[in-house]
């Protein structure tokens, strides 16, 4: 998943997308209101943390622009006002959450996958996909009760698959939810970490989860579309779906920041 943080105190955004990437989110930073409204329309953001004090536009005033524009993308706030009536403001102009600094960075990131689950219609805490489970607070995978080893990219990728289980994600799509600007678009390197998951996440089992659709991309299949078998549609590891079968089947942080 993909966020941009807009903040402006270097030594709180250096914390800030630190502690982001060690939860395996891919992280881009705006250090003002306006680059900050050129990212968010450039890009896919999967969430955007915004100060309301920046340089340039401040945040209110960046939040009414996205909001204006059609962008739909949750925004937590983070303000070091006390008055309430900014908090409400922030909340009436579109925001999802806020918070108040100084803040807890545990509490900063539950509201983060709360925010995430919220924006993908999830309820549960805990991502199921069959025998596969994901627990983000965690950062935890197990398929069939078994303990998955992940690094943290690989794991970034598998959790944005987990949340679109049964959809055809692109490379492109992958690229900008698993990847922060600095991914280089003409690489294979999403390829190759597909490669890296299926080897820990389907080989060592009889059923593959990771499927290639012929020049669509990527799907994590879902369990009641494994059980029905249908033609031209291999159930092997690295197993490659037709297109017309792809169209059918997607019918302990504890710190205080000031």
């Amino acid at each position: 998943m993909r966020i941009l943080v807009v903040e402006d105190d270097a030594p709180l955004a250096s914390i800030l997308l630190r502690t982001l990437r060690e939860e395996s989110y891919a992280v881009d930073h705006a250090p003002d209101g306006q680059e900050a409204e050129w990212l968010a329309f450039e890009n896919p953001y999967d969430l955007i943390i915004l100060d309301l004090m920046l340089p340039r536009k401040n945040g209110m005033e960046v939040l009414k622009t996205l909001r204006d524009g059609g962008l739909a993308t949750p925004v937590l706030i983070l303000t070091a006002r006390d008055a309430k009536e900014d908090v409400v403001k922030g909340l009436d102009r579109g925001a999802d959450d806020y918070l108040t600094k100084p803040f807890n960075l545990d509490e900063l990131l539950a509201r983060v996958r709360a925010l995430l689950r919220r924006q993908t219609g999830e309820m549960a805490t805990v991502i199921e996909a069959g025998a596969l489970r994901i627990d983000p607070s965690r950062k935890e995978v197990t398929r069939e009760g078994q303990i998955i080893h992940l690094t943290a990219k690989e794991y970034a990728l598998l959790e944005y698959m987990a949340r679109h289980a049964g959809t055809v994600l692109s490379r492109t799509q992958l690229s900008e939810h698993v990847w922060d600007m600095n991914f280089e678009p003409t690489s294979n390197v999403v390829d190759v970490y597909i490669g890296y998951l299926r080897n820990k996440v389907d080989r060592p089992f009889d059923l593959p989860l990771i499927k290639t659709v012929r020049g669509h991309g990527y799907m994590l299949d879902l369990p009641h579309v494994q059980a029905g078998a249908q033609p031209g549609v291999e159930a092997s590891p690295g197993s490659v779906i037709p297109p017309a079968a792809a169209v059918n089947q997607s019918r302990e942080h504890t710190t205080h920041v000031s």
